[in-house]
């Protein structure tokens, strides 16, 4: 089967090499001359392409780090996203690029993110209120060769099981060489001209192929291509997509007054959540949501750290912001137990597959409402004028008239990092072993704000401040763990009441049973994770705690 020939709807890596070429009328001459023992070069058609390539006014998704087009050619129309960025084989030059496709019905853009197919599903995750706009249009005239090559007589050498297999003959087309002449429409004048050769394999043979392209390089004096018709086409309309937005400055220092620095903060970490947002909205990268729920959290902390130096208002962006965490968080929890129950399923005994695997299907459901209740959250109005309202307060940055924004870091810094230390050995001194969940997590919740803290301030106080993050991040991860195993113990429990009781997700009598077996083993690691605790609790108590003490003391302004 040749590479152009892979079904409509799909989801695979395409993989080639892609050169430029001053006239493409050369390589077709050559191509057509090919003659080789071992591999035979066939044309296969010509076609005229047209790609219309989309995005949103705020770029979501490029952000996600997609490019999106619809394609028409030969009355055909099919719709493509494909990762901007390629990985790269250093030694042979090719590209290997993931690429989603779907047939369509129309061209309509507006109606692609209603078609249901997995471009659409994405296209509609990404673009929830937002309106999809034309960037540019790319026209090209195509013509392809098929490339069929002697799998046995390569002699083994260079070729992976999987390139053998494909070939039930001795020769297998394994291999489409396309020669692309493209325009770009460029307002009224001329359109900028591209004149391509791509070579695009099937999966795993690569190492067969690449001997032919080599000498399809050498014969026709063809140049590794820089940018990818996407790129090209973004240089020739001249459109730059934002690397990120700019809220001000976000560099800290220790001559900074204390307003300065939380909104350096600030904008750093709100630039960072904007960011995920994307990757949280496709959702294929469970670490996308992660990492946007974090940020959020560390946005949190720090405007509770430095409310001193914030406007009153500030509180009400402070509580938006938990909102939209709680909502993001109802899907994390689901996304950690389901990584975990993959894990048992795939050492479970046989017998209890099936009844894990019902688990999986009812934890998959929940998760599935509560990921449509995240994205119709992203897409309220509510969530935009939050987004809109928190980018022009940190624009805005620090009032002027605030005396207390007008102190010195060095001056405020170990007054709001101690108050910190010493909440969070109130609440940790006092747990034990048998000391209810609830103290954990606080305790839990109370590290994460001294760690916070702690890293916000890295810049003015060096490594003490660093080697103590470190100490508080192990216990964190016993915390963390101990918590998730808490809130999994719970979901189970619910899942266990009568129908009536919980929401939705019936699940068998067996998988009841089973699941009593699971929630022991959370039992048993939470009792694991309580041993842990005393002496990562006392990595953070100790010298290195005492390190950080000195040297805040020693940099308050008037110390000797």
């Amino acid at each position: 089967m040749s590479a152009s020939e892979a079904p409509e709807t799909a989801d695979h890596v395409e993989v080639e090499w892609q050169f430029d070429a001053l006239d493409v009328r050369p390589v077709a001459r050559w191509l057509e001359g090919f003659s080789s023992n071992s591999a035979k070069v066939s044309p296969s058609g010509e076609k005229e392409m047209s790609d219309v390539y989309l995005d949103t006014d705020d770029w979501r998704m490029f952000r996600a780090g997609y490019a999106l087009r619809i394609r028409e050619k030969g009355g055909e129309i099919e719709a493509t996203m494909k990762l901007v960025a390629s990985s790269f084989d250093d030694d042979g030059g090719v590209k290997k690029r993931r690429e989603i496709s779907e047939s369509l019905s129309s061209n309509d853009p507006f109606e692609l993110p209603k078609s249901g197919g997995p471009v659409g599903e994405r296209v509609h995750a990404l673009v929830g209120q937002k309106s999809i706009r034309t960037l540019f249009e790319v026209r090209t005239k195509r013509k392809t060769y098929e490339a069929a090559f002697d799998v046995d007589g390569a002699g083994g050498d260079g070729v992976d099981g999987e390139a053998a297999s494909l070939a039930e003959s001795v020769a297998a087309t394994v291999a489409e060489v396309a020669l692309d002449e493209t325009e770009i429409p460029v307002g009224d004048g001329a359109p900028a001209v591209l004149r391509r050769v791509e070579v695009e394999v099937e999966s795993g043979t690569t190492d067969l192929v690449s001997p032919f392209v080599e000498e399809l390089r050498r014969g026709c004096r063809l140049t590794p291509s820089t940018t990818s018709k996407f790129e090209a086409g973004l240089l020739a309309s001249e459109l730059s997509p934002p690397v990120e937005p700019d809220f001000g400055p976000t560099e800290v220092s220790s001559s900074m007054p204390v307003g300065e620095v939380a909104y350096a903060v600030m904008r750093g970490q709100f630039g960072k959540f904007l960011a995920h947002e994307p990757g949280t909205r496709i959702g294929e990268d469970s670490e996308e949501l992660h990492d946007m729920r974090v940020t959020g959290r560390r946005l949190r902390a720090a405007m509770q750290i430095f409310k001193d130096a914030l406007p009153v208002r500030s509180k009400k962006l402070r509580d938006e912001l938990k909102w939209i965490s709680g909502v993001l968080g109802e899907v994390r929890d689901l996304d950690v137990q389901l990584e975990q129950l993959e894990e048992w399923i795939s050492d479970a005994a046989p017998d209890d597959r099936e009844p894990l695997g019902e688990l999986r299907d009812v934890l998959e459901e929940r998760r599935t409402k509560e990921r449509r209740a995240m994205l119709r959250a992203l897409d309220s109005r509510r969530y935009a004028k939050f987004v809109e309202t928190y980018s022009a307060f940190l624009v805005r940055g620090p009032a002027r008239r605030s005396e207390y924004a007008r102190r010195t870091v060095r001056e405020v810094g170990p007054e709001l990092i101690t108050k910190r230390y010493r909440k969070f050995r109130k609440a940790g001194d006092v747990v034990e072993k048998g000391s209810p969940a609830e103290d954990y997590h606080e305790l839990r919740k109370r590290g994460k704000r001294l760690r916070y803290a702690l890293e916000f301030f890295s810049k003015i106080y060096g490594k003490p401040a660093t080697d103590l993050t470190k100490s508080l991040k192990s216990l964190q991860d016993v915390l963390g763990d101990h918590q998730d195993a808490e809130v999994a113990m719970s979901q189970l429990r619910e899942l266990a009441l009568p129908a009536k009781e919980r929401r939705g997700g019936a699940v068998s009598p067996r998988t009841v049973f089973v699941m009593g077996g699971i929630s022991h083993r959370y039992e048993t690691l939470v009792g694991e994770l309580r041993e842990e605790f005393p002496p990562a609790y006392s990595e953070v108590k100790g010298k290195r705690w005492k390190r950080l003490k000195n040297k805040m003391d020693k940099d308050r302004p008037g110390a000797e």
